[in-house]
């Protein structure tokens, strides 16, 4: 995996921001808010947003604001949205296949954890945009980050990964970008 992270060869999985689910999930508007700034950056720089949902005909749809974010939205049943077919809807023919995925969203230490580890057995470098992922208990989340580190994701925040993706302030769309990070809605 490299050590940086480039726009060209990325896209964004933003897991399971399910409507039933984030009144229970610890400082959940806050997540969801880092969620939708990630994947307005990500689509200002033409970075795909890819959404998953668990089981939406038991849970419902995700968040209004992060399904209309999001490209396409996959359905799944199990936690790892791998074994539902994710790895190959991220690489769909027509466009260049990305080697990176950046991932986010909920329950950190269940269909996060699983749909990350599921990326990298399929062979995707993993960044998990931590401060956009939430669950009900922090001991399960700070848990489950510890995991995913020991198993080879890489841990940031939405900020670092946005100023990875811009490299720098002569990048065509980093007034953009900017204005994006600067509305911080927490």
């Amino acid at each position: 995996m490299n050590v940086t992270i480039d726009s060209g060869r990325c896209a964004v999985v933003l897991v399971d921001y399910q409507q039933r689910l984030l009144p229970a999930i610890r400082g959940g508007s806050v997540v969801v808010s880092e969620a939708e700034r990630l994947a307005d950056c990500a689509r200002a720089l033409g970075i795909r947003v890819i959404g998953t949902e668990q089981n939406p005909d038991g849970l419902g749809p995700n968040a209004s604001g992060i399904r209309k974010r999001c490209e396409i939205t996959h359905a799944k049943m199990h936690f790892d949205g791998c074994e539902d077919g994710l790895a190959e809807v991220l690489r769909v023919h027509g466009r260049p296949a990305p080697t990176d995925i950046v991932i986010a969203g909920c329950e950190t230490h269940v269909c996060l954890l699983q749909t990350a580890h599921g990326l990298l057995r399929a062979g995707f470098g993993v960044w998990v945009a931590a401060n956009a992922c939430g669950t009900r208990n922090a001991v399960d989340h700070e848990f489950a980050l510890a995991r995913l580190r020991q198993s080879g994701a890489v841990l940031a925040t939405v900020e670092m990964i946005v100023f990875e993706w811009l490299r720098g302030c002569e990048n065509a769309r980093f007034r953009e970008v900017l204005e994006i990070l600067k509305a911080r809605r927490d």
